[in-house]
């Protein structure tokens, strides 16, 4: 960093530029500068590609289009319309971030990088991108696209893992950064998922590619590089599926463990509906950190007197399939619920 920091670096920003203005993808929320319609989308798509999330993005801006509109919202709906896009943490943030907004900025958006970092569950990425997208603001949102692109583009082997990688990195692009900072960071971001690729990036259609040092030692294959690699936790679940006539029971997570606030089946049952079991199915789910191993206990009572005396000594909720489907449940419990509906359909 020592011998490039006075060096003259910001033709390349310059030069992306220009790729853009010809490349840009035709995303709807590129048509606004609407810093909360650019909010939803910078969190929607941070654990999401923009091809699977796309949809979800549309129907969740057109159910609440303002932070007004999402604020006044019940927070299981708002869950409801998060359905599909997964890391759910996300749309209890979002929720409890519009309602700072009405509560603490007026009903209006915060325009200064730090107050948009005041947001629930927003970091420096979203606040910056946000503020340069909507606000004219200076800042680089760095990113894991800033990481892959910057390390080639430099051949530089700081490690992405290490905690000091988002300081560093975002000194790098300092060097590259041109006027308009909003265009460049959603540049970095369309140069990153569609050009320089983790794998078999098309180095050929790159416009940074007489600049990259990775490109010409033939080296980039060898960055980013990242060291430390987090081990994914084994964890083990049990579920009951207690139903009878086309009623089950369940109860809400609450927000301090996985799968905050979705919906799920009881997790222990008593004596008495051990002999209702009639058969167990094993899934293998994947978290960003951890793997599941759950069983589901399909337990199908056909005494009233069992179940009419579970139901009194616990605070277990009683639905159907059809209520079912306005409520948000983990994957593999949705998964669950939609063979049951094709079973008890055909009995």
């Amino acid at each position: 960093m020592e011998k490039i920091e006075n060096a003259d670096f910001r033709h390349i920003g310059n030069q992306l530029l220009i790729w853009y203005k010809k490349n840009a993808r035709d995303l709807p929320f590129r048509q606004t500068k609407d810093p909360y319609k650019i909010w939803i989308c910078e969190i929607v798509f941070q654990q999401t590609r923009i091809q699977q999330g796309l949809n979800h993005y549309n129907n969740f801006i057109k159910r609440f289009p303002d932070a007004k509109t999402l604020a006044e919202a019940d927070e299981n709906e708002v869950l409801l319309y998060w359905k599909g896009l997964g890391y759910y943490s996300r749309a209890i943030n979002v929720h409890k971030a519009a309602l700072q907004i009405m509560n603490d900025f007026g009903g209006v958006f915060p325009n200064e990088y730090d107050e948009i970092l005041k947001l629930k569950g927003v970091g420096k990425y979203t606040a910056a991108a946000v503020s340069s997208i909507c606000f004219d603001g200076k800042i680089p949102a760095v990113d894991g696209n800033f990481y892959r692109v910057l390390s080639r583009l430099f051949a530089d082997d700081f490690d992405i893992s290490n905690s000091r990688a988002f300081n560093y990195f975002s000194e790098l692009a300092h060097l590259i950064l041109p006027e308009n900072v909003g265009d460049f960071n959603q540049a970095m971001m369309d140069l990153g998922s569609e050009v320089c690729k983790p794998k078999n990036p098309l180095c050929g259609e790159c416009p940074l590619d007489n600049d990259c040092l990775a490109f010409s030692l033939n080296k980039i294959s060898e960055f980013p590089v990242k060291k430390k690699k987090v081990k994914a936790e084994d964890l083990d679940l049990k579920y009951y599926f207690v139903h009878r006539n086309g009623e089950f029971l369940i109860q809400q997570r609450k927000d301090d463990f996985i799968w905050k606030k979705l919906f799920e089946f009881p997790p222990t049952i008593s004596d008495d509906l051990i002999p209702f079991i009639k058969s167990v199915k094993a899934v293998n789910h994947k978290l960003t950190h951890k793997n599941l191993s759950i069983e589901i206990f399909n337990v199908e009572v056909d005494s009233e007197e069992a179940w009419t005396k579970f139901v009194a000594e616990n605070e277990y909720m009683t639905t159907d399939i059809e209520l079912s489907h306005q409520m948000s449940f983990p994957k593999p419990l949705e998964n669950y619920i939609q063979s049951y509906d094709k079973a008890y359909r055909i009995l």
